[in-house]
Parts: C-alpha cells; sequence; structure tokens
C-alpha cells in the first residue's frame, strides 16, 4: 500500500466515523454544529492566513493544498518573513502579501481566517475576525490569558462562526480510535493521565536593547501588548518565555498533551490545581519554568499530572511527548504516532502505531493530522461538518493551562469551581485572570 493509499484511508476514516467517533469517545461531549449550512460540498472557500513564521507558512500551505480552498492573503509584520511565504506558498492564483491583517478582515471576499500569530494576538485577533463575520482556525493556546478564552467563546457564539482550535491530534484517525475504545470501558474506568513534553532547549540570554529591525514593523507586532522597547532576544520565537507576549512551555505544547487527557477522562473543569518548577537550567530572561509539574484533581476521583521539561529530553515511554493514561484494568500510552494498549498486569494486549515515527518535537509540526484538522473547518464552513475541536470545548483545555501557570505564580494550591473553572475564594490568584492592555486594542465581544 502506498503512501497516498493510507492517506486516503486516513480520510475516509474520518469522513465516515471520525466525527461520529470522537462524539462518541468524548460521551456526546461536542457542542451541536452551527445552524444548517446552506454552501455546496465543493464550494471554495477563501482564507487569510495570518502569522507566517514557521507554524503560520504550514497553514497557508495546507489551505493552499486542500480541495476548493483558496489563500487570498499572507498576512505578516515582517517582510523578511512574508516574502519567504510568498515563495513557499504554491497555488494556482498568487496570494497578496499585506502586513496589516486588518485589511483582509476588510475583504468580504474572505471566509475565515488561519490565526499563527504569537500568543498575545490569538484571541483579540480572533475576535476581530469574527466580528467581521469570519470563520477561524486557531492555534492553541486560544488566549493568552483565562478572560480572553472566556471572551472568545462568548464571541464565537454571538457571531455565529466557527472556530476551530489547533488541537490536531484531535483529527488522528488513531487518536480517535484510542479515545473511543477508552470510553467504550477497555481500560476500564480511567481515573489518572499522566502527559509530558520533553525537549533540550538552550537558554536565551539576557536581552539588550537594540534598533528595530528595518523589516519589521514592531508596533503592530505589539498590538494588544503594553508597549515596551524592542530587545534582541525576543523576536522572532523567543517571545513565547516572556509574560507580556507568551504563555510558557505549558501552554505552547502541555496545551496538546492536557487536551487529550481531558478528553480521556471525561472532564472539564478541576476543583484544584497545584504546581511545582522552576527555571533551573540557565540564568537568563526566560519568565517561565524550564520543569513544571502540575496536578489537576476533579470530581469523581479523576486527576491529571502534566510534566513540562523544556530542558531536558529525557524521554518517558521513549517520546519526547505523549500521554498515559492509567484505568483499572489496564492502561494505554498514546501520543501522535498511535497507541500502545496494556492490561493491568503490563502485558501488551494490542498496538496501533504509525509505519514511520514522526518528531512529535519539530517546530513547524506539519503532520496528516494538521491537514484533516484543516480540512475539517473548510466542512464544517461549506456543509455544517461537526468540528472537532470547536472553541467552546478546546478552550477548556487551554484554560486548565492557564489555571497551571497561575498556581506557578502563586506557589499555592488553587482551589476552583468545577462548573465554570473560575478561582474560588483567593484574591491573589484571581489578579492573573486577564492582563493590562495597549490602548485601543483591548478586546470586547
Amino acid at each position: 500500500m502506498t503512501d497516498d493509499d493510507n492517506e486516503v484511508g486516513r480520510r475516509d476514516f474520518l469522513r465516515r466515523a471520525g466525527v461520529m467517533g470522537l462524539g462518541v469517545a468524548l460521551g456526546g461531549r461536542l457542542p451541536a454544529p452551527l445552524g444548517r449550512a446552506s454552501r455546496s460540498p465543493n464550494e471554495k472557500v477563501v482564507v487569510a492566513v495570518m502569522g507566517l513564521n514557521g507554524r503560520g507558512l504550514v497553514h497557508a500551505q495546507n489551505f493552499a493544498r486542500l480541495a476548493n480552498s483558496e489563500v487570498a492573503y499572507l498576512c505578516d509584520v515582517d517582510t523578511t518573513v512574508l516574502g519567504k511565504a510568498m515563495n513557499a506558498t504554491r497555488q494556482a492564483r498568487a496570494p497578496k502579501a499585506i502586513e496589516d491583517f486588518r485589511r483582509a478582515l476588510d475583504d468580504k471576499s474572505v471566509d475565515a481566517v488561519s490565526i499563527a500569530t504569537p500568543d498575545h494576538w490569538h484571541a483579540p485577533m480572533a475576535i476581530l475576525a469574527l466580528k467581521a463575520g469570519k470563520h477561524v482556525y486557531l492555534e492553541k493556546p486560544c488566549g493568552h490569558n483565562p478572560r480572553e478564552g472566556e471572551l472568545l467563546v462568548a464571541a464565537a457564539q454571538r457571531y455565529g462562526k466557527h472556530v476551530q482550535q489547533g488541537s490536531q491530534q484531535r483529527s488522528s484517525a488513531r487518536t480517535i480510535e484510542a479515545l473511543q475504545m477508552i470510553r467504550e470501558g477497555v481500560i476500564g474506568k480511567p481515573y489518572l493521565v499522566r502527559g509530558w513534553y520533553a525537549n533540550t532547549r538552550g537558554g536565551i540570554g539576557h536581552g539588550k536593547p537594540a534598533p528595530v529591525p528595518a523589516n519589521l514593523n514592531y508596533e503592530l507586532w505589539q498590538g494588544p501588548a503594553p508597549r515596551t522597547p524592542y530587545h534582541d532576544n525576543v523576536v522572532h520565537y523567543n517571545w513565547h518565555w516572556f509574560r507580556r507576549w507568551g504563555t510558557g512551555e505549558i501552554c505552547n505544547n502541555g496545551t496538546h498533551e492536557i487536551d487529550i487527557a481531558r478528553l480521556a477522562l471525561g472532564v472539564d473543569y478541576p476543583t484544584s490545581v497545584t504546581s511545582t518548577g522552576g527555571r533551573y537550567h540557565f540564568d537568563d530572561d526566560w519568565e517561565f519554568p524550564d520543569t513544571q509539574d502540575v496536578t489537576f484533581e476533579f470530581a469523581g476521583g479523576k486527576t491529571i499530572i502534566w510534566q513540562g521539561q523544556s530542558c531536558n529530553g529525557l524521554k518517558p515511554f521513549d517520546r519526547g511527548r505523549g500521554t498515559a493514561i492509567y484505568g483499572t484494568s489496564g492502561s494505554m500510552v498514546l501520543d501522535r504516532d498511535g497507541y500502545l494498549l496494556y492490561d493491568v498486569k503490563q502485558k501488551l494486549v494490542k498496538e496501533n502505531l504509525e509505519p514511520k515515527k514522526g518528531n512529535g518535537l519539530e517546530l513547524t509540526g506539519d503532520d496528516a493530522a494538521t491537514s484533516m484538522h484543516m480540512e475539517n473547518l473548510l466542512g464544517a464552513i461549506r456543509t455544517g461538518e461537526t468540528l472537532r475541536a470547536p472553541i467552546a470545548d478546546a478552550a477548556k483545555s487551554v484554560h486548565l493551562c492557564h489555571l497551571g501557570n497561575i498556581a506557578q505564580y502563586t506557589r499555592h494550591k488553587l482551589r476552583t469551581d468545577p462548573a465554570n473553572g473560575r478561582i474560588v475564594g483567593d484574591a491573589d490568584a484571581t489578579r492573573y485572570w486577564s492582563r493590562s492592555y495597549a490602548p485601543g486594542w483591548e478586546p470586547t465581544v
């Protein structure tokens, strides 16, 4: 069987059983689709891609090659990045290159936007897109803080547009199969999930004030964030490790494993959150822990533990990232390549893995699941297909990650309301619920 045959088989599986299977795996937890779509299944969907360094280029290339999809705009505040993306995005009609994303929002022919900007832009940009009548594909995390997640969910509901979070493992056929098996009792009652991410990142040094590069619109890059002078160790990737723009490793990568953990256990919001860790590996400007263990406790005796190792790549279960799901009669190790199923005596009962092992630590993260996840959004726009990571549900996983950060900031256990994830009786922790914004940029619904 060829790679093309495998791809057709995966897509056929998802079309026939993927959405239904994921709904069963989640116990019917996916929100109902939006109102009936009136478009043809073959109608072209026009997309604008915003933020093109790294992951954003994957967005552009996928939307350009998917059937009946066209990239009309490539948007980036760095002209060098924009030029590279223009050269690397292949389709019959070349997209327009723009610096200010608002030009694309003004174009009524654009149906959807795909956002892969720095985290501080995610929710504000997505909300502006929804107000402009666009559907949204949004990289995780869906917001810079818990309040932005709440606003985005409210905006999607108010404006009646689809928002698909980039939690692409939900579109993996093997993950859908694994979650359905767990829901059907293959490991008994699941009670604990351990998720992890292990990498060997270097330090970022101590940044120095520097002239803004001529190719960068730093004012628009900062956007909603309070203004600060340009430093030489921030743009383009190291912003992840500064609280002004980024959200740390737990939101950057832990979002994926915590999402799978939450789905496996069938939980939403915790009753308590604790975090331990610190910045151990380098003396530099990095403002988040490089080593972090976060424990989320839920009603019904269920627990998620996430282990972040930004700078020590020792791999649990010989995987750089993944989840281990423990049940009363067995266990499962699940990652982007598939799963291993064990009985309670650790005997391997079943395995279903990709023939060729992927690299879950690769920054751009292009894979079949990403393409199928984007195709799922296109199907939702055209025919009302059920989204696999609708923001109303996927935002809950990001919310847990923010709670993990807040527990780390405060250095004490958080008590949370399992009905809505809100912090209970803790003024110190609640001050991290939102942020201050640059004048004119605060998101509103």
